[in-house]
């Protein structure tokens, strides 16, 4: 059954804040919800949907005027990720507010990650997300566990991009496994630095989809951005610095321990890897798996799962990981 929402606004002005440039925020909504939104005077009018949809209504829009009432101005990216966070509360029950809890939303404006001279904003698209990126910042040490597209090493390096750049902390430490998928790539030619690139390429790519190329350069000639593989971490010690270990599902025991312990005064680590993507002989346990089932509810280190459901790279990876998922039960 098809039903109809009708919220009233202060004044036109904000009317005009929520709506955005051309209703753009408007548009990206009914896209989530279905339905047709309809802005007229100081109202808003959400029809044609059922009641799963205005239950989700209700929380965004309390959102975007709470964010334009603060003298903000809602971007598409921001609706997005607001879209993808707010999840509707039981029809018999009382939002999640009335017992004095958070609100559902919550976790997208606090998990907002602003990174001088960075190109934008970053949003988290989840509650998950949003709660991943509150562990980063309340912990020494957070591990993330999800599937391909759900962000992980994304959001890791912009909030240690956000770190490094607005002088919190000294240097940022990127680092991986030097493990080849399933294949054997042979002799490769060149340097140390063109024997590596290709296994660490993602990390550069997240890098400069969220700062400028200038900018990126400049912090790795002087050494504030460092970039190398798991086997030279041994013997080091790192302070007042930020330091992301991506695909730990390829690390063994013996490396996972020894990068945990790199881990020197005022620094923060954060562990992420998809445990449906092993790519280590079978005789060898995975270093991920070993640690976060011996070191979860250890004072100062954090655990986030993310899932299928948080994937945001592209629409059709989440049907692609069902597909496995539904395969390999069968």
């Amino acid at each position: 059954m098809e039903d109809t929402i009708t919220i009233v606004l202060d004044n036109r002005d904000l009317l005009s804040g929520v709506c955005g440039a051309n209703d753009e925020n408007l548009r990206l909504i009914e896209g989530f919800l279905g339905g047709r939104i309809i802005a007229r005077g100081n109202e808003i009018r959400l029809e044609g949907v059922d009641q799963a949809g205005l239950r989700r209504f209700k929380p965004m829009m309390d959102n975007l005027i709470a964010l334009v009432q603060a003298g903000e101005s809602p971007s598409p990216e921001y609706v997005r990720a607001l879209a993808g966070a707010v999840e509707p509360h039981p029809p018999d029950g009382p939002p999640p507010a009335a017992a004095g809890e958070l609100l559902p939303t919550d976790p997208i404006r606090e998990g907002m990650i602003h990174i001088p001279q960075g190109l934008r904003r970053v949003y988290p698209r989840s509650r998950n997300q949003g709660m991943y990126i509150q562990g980063m910042r309340s912990h020494e040490i957070s591990f993330c566990i999800g599937p391909a597209g759900t962000g992980k090493t994304f959001l890791a390096i912009a909030e240690a991009l956000r770190l490094v750049l607005s002088k919190k902390m000294r240097k940022l430490v990127l680092t991986r496994p030097v493990v080849e998928a399933g294949e054997n790539l042979g002799f490769l030619p060149g340097d140390l630095a063109q024997k590596i690139s290709p296994y660490l390429r993602p990390l550069y790519d997240a890098m400069e989809s969220l700062a400028p190329y200038e900018v990126i350069r400049h912090l790795e000639e002087n050494r504030t951005i460092e970039i190398a593989p798991l086997a030279y971490m041994r013997g080091r010690s790192l302070n007042e610095a930020v330091i992301i270990l991506d695909e730990a599902q390829n690390t063994t025991k013996e490396q996972m321990k020894m990068f945990l312990t790199r881990l020197g005064a005022g620094s923060r680590a954060v562990i992420t890897g998809d445990i449906t993507q092993i790519d280590l002989p079978k005789r060898l346990d995975s270093g991920l798996l070993h640690a976060v089932s011996l070191l979860s509810g250890v004072e100062g280190i954090h655990v986030a799962y993310l899932h299928t459901g948080d994937v945001v790279r592209n629409p059709l990876i989440k049907k692609i990981i069902e597909a496995y998922e539904h395969e390999k039960k069968r």
